[in-house]
């Protein structure tokens, strides 16, 4: 690995920082967020900007994201568009580009981070036994065995970030959060005034979908959770979901209307806006997906239920989250009566 001391801690030079990470989902350019932080804490006033995927790319291009200066969403649609977005990364001159491979290695970041001209270019080596067959296009790298350690993937981003010296405290990283637009705070305070008006009732949201079907838990035991909740603390209840989740949100909100149990869906909005209404939510339980990541990040009572993949490593990290991990592989091993004793648990402690 080379020693770049002497260059880091001249922060005063680098002013063009760029992080690659264009091939990622949601959930993990959202446990990205804290190494974005620690790079923003170590150089203040340098340029940082991030290339994005078109899914993961709207939720962190704002103006209010204290940690990035500019998301770029990589287009590659026709060729002309590819090399007009080489030739403006190339004009920028960058001093320090990161690769922040902890799941999955893309031989188009690294090498997208290679013609930028990054001169310090930060990334891994090998992930436990599988080799970046792009390290060498890297001066700064190391082998990470994160596995066996069982580290959240936020921490895995932090090690990278950590091989030029950047890094959290405990008690920074507890700070790391989503931040909105004045329009995004009101856009929430208006749809709870309209739908929600009685400040006095609590307000539950659920995410009954997911990219992947085996992190679904099934619409039945979502039905059956919301019945019981109901009844227990006749709460406003409330259906996020995605262009891929309308099929199971219909039939879910269907099914409590036929049992008189009133629901609302948010859909066709974006997702800043549905972080904006899961940060004043009173419960969030959703699957292992992306919006469980969101409501990590706006610090919400969020519970999110785990099936084949690891709690342990893609869980809530913030204070108020928690996850449930099914007994087996299979998600729908996940009790209906264990979440609903998980969630009166949390909502002892918040109501």
């Amino acid at each position: 690995m080379q020693n770049t001391k002497n260059f880091n801690n001249e922060t005063q030079k680098v002013k063009n920082i760029l992080i690659v990470r264009q091939h990622h989902q949601l959930g993990d350019m959202l446990c990205a967020l804290p190494m974005f932080a620690a790079v923003r804490n170590k150089y203040p006033e340098a340029h940082i900007t991030l290339i994005a995927s078109p899914v993961s790319y709207d939720i962190l291009n704002s103006k209010a994201n204290p940690y990035l200066n500019e998301v770029i969403n990589f287009n590659k649609q026709t060729i002309f568009h590819i090399l007009s977005f080489f030739n403006g990364l190339y004009s920028r001159k960058y001093d320090i580009g990161i690769v922040p491979s902890t799941a999955s290695i893309s031989r188009t970041s690294h090498i997208i981070n290679y013609i930028a001209g990054s001169k310090i270019r930060v990334g891994v080596e090998c992930i436990g036994k599988k080799a970046n067959k792009s390290a060498n296009l890297l001066n700064v790298k190391d082998k990470f065995y994160w596995d066996e350690k069982k580290l959240h993937q936020t921490e895995r981003n932090l090690d990278i970030s950590r091989l030029i010296n950047c890094d959290l405290s405990e008690s920074e990283k507890k700070k790391v959060r989503i931040y909105f637009e004045e329009l995004e705070k009101e856009f929430a305070g208006q749809f709870y005034n309209s739908k929600f008006p009685d400040k006095t009732k609590p307000v539950f949201m659920f995410h009954p979908g997911a990219a992947k079907p085996q992190n679904r838990w099934s619409p039945d035991n979502f039905i059956s959770l919301m019945v019981m909740l109901h009844k227990f603390y006749n709460p406003y209840l409330c259906l996020t979901s995605g262009p891929i989740d309308k099929e199971i949100t219909d039939l879910i909100k269907k099914e409590l209307t036929q049992l008189n149990i009133p629901c609302e869906v948010i859909e066709k909005t974006t997702i800043r806006k549905v972080g904006a209404l899961i940060e004043k939510a009173t419960l969030y339980i959703t699957n292992d997906t992306g919006t469980m990541h969101v409501a990590s990040y706006v610090n919400a009572n969020v519970i999110g239920l785990f099936g084949p993949t690891n709690g342990y490593e893609w869980g809530p990290v913030n204070e108020k989250g928690s996850y449930i991990q099914s007994p087996g592989n299979d998600i729908n091993d996940l009790t209906v009566e264990k979440v609903f004793e998980h969630s009166k648990t949390i909502l002892n402690h918040s109501l």
